[in-house]
């Protein structure tokens, strides 16, 4: 079912993807780059389940818990430059981009839509993530949560996105599959469409109150719903 929207504006607004499980379905690499990031401080039972609890939480963010969790003594610092680079080996061999994601940023791209990438990932993850799926000619600016003070569900990367495009929040739409990213938008003054990437989220509060919801994820996206809300068809 998805949710009503205001009715579009006479041209259409820029539009902000958040990129990991929305753009890209990245989680896979995500935890594998962490789950052997761990294994090297002794860490040998962190699970897909572990690793949910963090989709579309910052990286930074994510580290910080889990070495609490887990006794590590490394730095954060040193936990993430571990994590990137394991990711980005992954990353760089093998990504793939959601069929209905890369039809709508075409589309959009075609329409002439202003675009860009807020990211909770590194600058060097969402670069090569973009570059390996050729992407990356579509997104004149990117964002990561490593160049603003507070990851999602703060709503930095959002604002930081605005101001670089030189736009007023308010002239934004966010694509999101997460509820911090969700929560990001709104706090940013932002519409936001949720595209949520765990099908059972879809029945939390937050998924319900986007202007525009996919409740069965990528599975129910439709690239032709959203440029129809977005550019009157």
């Amino acid at each position: 079912m998805l949710g009503s929207m205001s009715s579009p504006r006479p041209s259409a607004p820029c539009v902000l993807f958040d990129l990991d499980g929305t753009l890209v379905d990245s989680e896979p690499n995500y935890y594998e780059a962490g789950r052997r990031l761990l294994s090297r401080y002794g860490v040998t039972d962190f699970s897909w389940e572990n690793h949910s609890r963090f989709i579309g939480v910052g990286t930074r963010e994510t580290l910080t818990v889990l070495r609490a969790e887990y006794g590590i003594d490394a730095s954060v610092d040193e936990l993430l430059a571990g994590k990137n680079a394991r990711y980005l080996e992954l990353a760089g061999a093998r990504t793939e981009v959601f069929p209905e994601m890369r039809t709508l940023v075409e589309r959009l791209h075609g329409d002439g839509v202003v675009m860009a990438v807020a990211s909770g990932s590194s600058r060097a993850a969402i670069e090569a993530t973009l570059a390996v799926t050729g992407l990356d000619a579509y997104f004149p600016v990117c964002v990561s949560a490593e160049e603003v003070a507070r990851g999602k569900p703060a709503p930095d990367v959002f604002l930081e996105a605005a101001r670089r495009l030189g736009v007023e929040p308010s002239a934004c739409v966010v694509v999101e599959d997460a509820v911090p990213g969700v929560e990001a938008a709104h706090a940013a003054g932002m519409r936001c469409i949720a595209v949520p990437s765990v099908r059972s989220a879809a029945d939390e509060a937050v998924f319900r109150s986007a202007e525009l919801l996919f409740p069965g994820g990528q599975a129910e996206f439709e690239a032709a719903a959203v440029l129809d809300r977005l550019t009157g068809g």
